[in-house]
């Protein structure tokens, strides 16, 4: 699966498991693999298993989420020998500073390496992480599209820190994770849930992203919602929205602005109908 990874992604494998290959990895990852929802949207299942993932993301010409986007990072990076983690998350992104906690419904790795613990995330939606950052709290690390930082926030889950990500001017709080492995039954159960739960915001609305060099696309819609809306922000420049008028439209945006092969989903258009 290994060469087919890299061929998909359009980079050579590192020589050696190094910082310098897990940040080109990260970032042709990022840019070639999208992020998205569709199968949670037109009620499939979703499997995590690393076959399931490769296939999928990998041959399949497809995206996928946090838990199939880390699964298969993982492996691979398991592959080359690195030291590879996988950490369970709470979302905070989109929620009110006074809201109760959610469920643990994220996944990121910790990958350890010679000059310490460092953090990958290759699936959180239009908000990405596109690099690498030192396993290290309050201080301000740049990546290739944004600024992000780890807050230490220890409280009844113990040793705990909130990943912020700067947009614009402002700090934006999108997990808080503890860096110490989590059981595997929790990324089960967390996918689940964000797959087949009847108020998960995967199974009632679209979403998906895809970090490209100088830009991000960000595709949103709710259930009867009244359509969908494609962003784009610039790096280091403005915003723009598009509204999108049609299922067709937004089919287009899938494959042009996306890269996601949508041909084995023939019901696609049935259910992106359902936006309006």
């Amino acid at each position: 699966m290994s060469d087919r990874y890299f061929a998909r992604i359009g980079l050579t494998a590192p020589e050696r498991p190094d910082l310098a290959g897990l940040r080109a990895i990260v970032a042709a990852h990022t840019r070639s693999i999208p992020f998205e929802n569709l199968d949670p949207l037109t009620g499939r299942d979703v499997d995590i298993s690393p076959a399931a993932v490769a296939a999928k993301l990998v041959d399949g010409g497809r995206g996928g989420y946090c838990f199939e986007h880390n699964t298969l990072l993982r492996s691979v990076l398991d592959g080359l020998g690195y030291a590879v983690t996988g950490l369970a998350a709470r979302v905070l992104w989109g929620s009110a500073p006074d809201a109760p906690l959610g469920p643990l419904t994220h996944m990121l790795l910790r990958v350890d390496l010679p000059e310490g613990p460092h953090l990958v995330d290759v699936g959180f939606g239009g908000q990405t992480l596109t690099g690498v950052l030192a396993l290290v709290p309050d201080a301000t690390q740049e990546t290739p599209h944004e600024p992000f930082r780890l807050v230490r926030a220890g409280d009844a889950d113990g040793d705990v820190h909130v990943m912020q990500a700067r947009i614009g001017a402002e700090w934006r709080p999108m997990y808080r994770f503890a860096p110490r492995a989590a059981p595997e039954i929790d990324f089960e159960v967390g996918n689940w849930y964000v797959s087949r739960h009847p108020r998960s915001g995967f199974v009632t609305g679209l979403a998906a992203g895809r970090a490209a060099p100088d830009r991000r696309f960000a595709l949103g819609g709710r259930v009867g919602g009244g359509g969908a809306a494609l962003s784009v922000h610039h790096r280091g420049g403005p915003s723009e929205r598009h509204e999108l008028g049609s299922p067709a439209e937004v089919r287009t945006v899938l494959e042009r602005d996306l890269l996601i092969d949508t041909a084995g989903l023939p019901d696609l258009g049935t259910h992106l109908a359902r936006l309006w």
